[in-house]
């Protein structure tokens, strides 16, 4: 049983006259982590081996774009593509470029996203995953120039496409800037589908925004991960503005499954073998290495 059977050791501090001044449990830093839904207790190792998806109530942990690819592509395939994209500060925004810098530094990466070639179950394909754990995954331009590149690499290697969206929406210190990603993103879908190449879609928690109004909801197979948050507006900003109560799980990729917005909710755990084989029912060729 994940996370559930351990054995607890206590720090003993004594006093002078050796009698028992405190018990302090012997957990050392970073082998736990709570689940932010059910707040259960959960070991680091267990966690991982699970694709970071809780074993108790099911949820699905945000992770990093190194850990989605570490998930999804198989073992040592990836190769990164347009590393040294950086993000500039086109409006002056006060502020903006000590918030990159500071985010470089929590995550060890350069923008919100991370884009290669790899393999998947052996088929080769074209993958961009955005990054949660960087400015909330935000769509500036870099993310939506990388994304571009990475889309018209797959549309002339003749590719299928798999975007995993993670994003809080566009990043206002970059203004119309990052609201022209859209267009942009949109536009080299289009090609892509043009040329019969496949693309699909991956909503994480959460697809918000601009995001969710581009390149999110432009696969031609739209798949989700359980109890994601889906939408253009939180659904708080929905309520002040309507003055009405939202339906319950309003906005969650049950409700869009029910709605008929996405084709399909995939568990963590099956998204790999998933996604292998939507590529070969639609002729992805092995590639042999």
């Amino acid at each position: 049983m994940i996370g559930k059977l351990f054995k607890k050791t206590t720090y003993v501090t004594l006093n002078k006259d050796n009698s028992v001044a405190s018990r302090q449990p012997n957990v050392p830093e970073g082998m736990y982590v709570k689940c932010s839904n059910c707040q259960k207790p959960l070991y680091q190792k267990d966690l991982a081996a699970n694709n970071h998806t809780c074993p108790v109530c099911g949820y699905h942990i945000r992770i990093s774009a190194r850990e989605r690819i570490e998930d999804i592509v198989d073992q040592d395939t990836f190769e990164e593509l347009y590393v040294d994209y950086q993000s500039t500060n086109p409006l002056s925004f006060e502020g903006y470029e000590e918030k990159v810098a500071d985010q470089m530094a929590k995550t060890g990466e350069i923008e919100g996203v991370v884009t290669g070639v790899g393999l998947i179950h052996g088929c080769k394909a074209a993958i961009g995953v955005m990054n949660p754990m960087y400015m909330m995954g935000s769509m500036g331009s870099v993310i939506g120039e990388k994304l571009t590149l990475l889309t018209e690499h797959a549309t002339k290697a003749g590719l299928p496409l798999i975007i995993f969206t993670a994003s809080g929406g566009a990043r206002m210190q970059e203004g119309v800037f990052s609201l022209m990603q859209m267009a942009k993103t949109s536009m080299a879908l289009e090609r892509h589908r043009e040329a019969g190449e496949l693309y699909i879609s991956v909503l994480t928690d959460p697809t918000t925004g601009g995001v969710t109004a581009s390149f999110a909801m432009l696969g031609d197979i739209i798949l989700s991960e359980p109890n994601a948050l889906i939408g253009f507006a939180g659904p708080r900003v929905i309520e002040q503005t309507i003055r009405q109560k939202l339906p319950e799980g309003f906005q969650r990729a049950e409700f869009l499954l029910e709605h008929g917005f996405i084709d399909k909710i995939v568990k963590r755990t099956e998204l790999k073998k998933t996604l292998g084989m939507i590529i070969k029912l639609h002729g992805g060729v092995n590639d042999e290495r």
